[in-house]
């Protein structure tokens, strides 16, 4: 069994964003220290951490440095180069593997991976022309979602079809995006809900889940999470045991969110996964024993898992843009926590922070 890294060692982190922020925060109350690697000078995470670099992340020889300066690394989200962490790992410990993050950085990758696990997804196919996704338009029916393989976030990169009519302009916007990555026509599912569930695995392969939560969204990207979700106790069993069956058939050594649908006969469909702490988890940050992210660095140190129990129900809440200039008013209230992410331009729809309401856990929160 691997023995964890002691407190004082380094985690190389790869990402400067409010994810890697947060898990250098969380990393630091145990005692670990966090090396930033992204090419962003003025990136949130940097303000938490003396230690990074900031150079490309094709570049082989700050790559090649920055595995020397750390103990072991791990990424704060997907859009990492595949070749870039299998490079990091012929030199040094990488959770989760590689073979993750390229599984997870492509919705196409994803979903056959999801398939040959037997969990189900909505009905997909893979496009690579104009002629391809009018055919499967045929296959899927409207309506339907067109999606980039790779690269794209919050509503980035996918394009809704209501009509055959859209082909044309639906393909254009897609390549416009990425234009070397082949796309993925979803079947539109008519869900009655967005949850999703955040579940860890550890060294020793034990698991830690939380409980499904309930997302809205505000023009594509997350506005708030309910914790717990308003579903029943069927389906939460099911949506966690689903979390749980992907975390093991990937191996993971990490932590994981998964986003689901649950449709108007309690079905769950998966629709995508992100291989490292996620927006639907910021509210285990004051509501539950563990956080998202001291559980995310205990995965990646080899420590034992902490308890996933929360404590209160919340509502997590995403601060927009000039949102965040409210930070006054919304510490006037105090039964709200208020964590912002040291981003010195709001532009619209740019995450700046979040609040988390609490509240006991047999209130009705909403």
């Amino acid at each position: 069994m691997p023995q964890p890294l002691p407190p004082g060692s380094v985690i190389g982190i790869l990402g400067g964003g409010q994810l890697g922020r947060m898990t250098a925060l969380a990393a630091a109350q145990l005692g670990y220290q966090s090396h930033i690697f992204c090419p962003e000078p003025d990136a949130p995470a940097l303000q938490v951490t003396p230690l990074a670099t900031v150079a490309d992340y094709q570049d082989r020889d700050a790559l090649a440095r920055f595995a020397a300066a750390v103990d072991v690394i791990t990424f704060e989200f997907e859009n990492v180069p595949s070749d870039s962490a299998a490079f990091l790992a012929e030199q040094r410990l990488v959770r989760p593997d590689p073979e993750v993050l390229r599984i997870c950085r492509n919705r196409l990758r994803e979903k056959d991976f999801l398939a040959s696990i037997g969990v189900e997804t909505t009905r997909y196919a893979e496009v690579t022309g104009i002629d391809g996704l009018r055919r499967e338009l045929r296959n899927l029916g409207i309506p339907a979602v067109l999606k980039t393989a790779e690269l794209g976030y919050d509503g980035k990169g996918q394009v809704m079809l209501r009509s055959s009519d859209d082909a044309v302009a639906a393909w254009d916007s897609v390549r416009g995006h990425n234009p070397d990555s082949v796309a993925v026509l979803e079947a539109f599912v008519d869900f009655r809900m967005e949850i999703s569930v955040v579940v860890a695995r550890g060294v020793r392969e034990q698991t830690a889940c939380y409980v499904p939560v309930e997302n809205q969204h505000r023009g594509h990207i997350l506005d708030s999470t309910i914790a717990p979700a308003r579903i029943s106790d069927i389906a939460a069993s099911r949506a966690e045991a689903i979390a749980r069956h992907i975390a093991e058939s990937l191996d993971l050594i990490g932590i994981v969110g998964v986003e689901m649908f649950l449709t108007e006969e309690d079905r769950v469909l998966v629709n995508e996964l992100a291989p490292r702490p996620h927006n639907s988890g910021h509210w285990t940050m004051d509501a539950c024993l563990t956080s998202q992210f001291e559980q995310f660095v205990r995965a990646v140190v080899g420590l034992p898992l902490g308890s996933p129990e929360r404590h209160s129900d919340a509502v997590m809440t995403n601060l927009l843009g000039a949102e965040a200039n409210d930070w006054e008013a919304l510490l006037g209230d105090p039964l709200v926590k208020l964590h912002l992410y040291g981003k010195q331009e709001g532009r619209p729809g740019r995450k700046m922070g979040h609040v988390t309401r609490l509240g006991t856990r047999s209130s009705q929160l909403g």
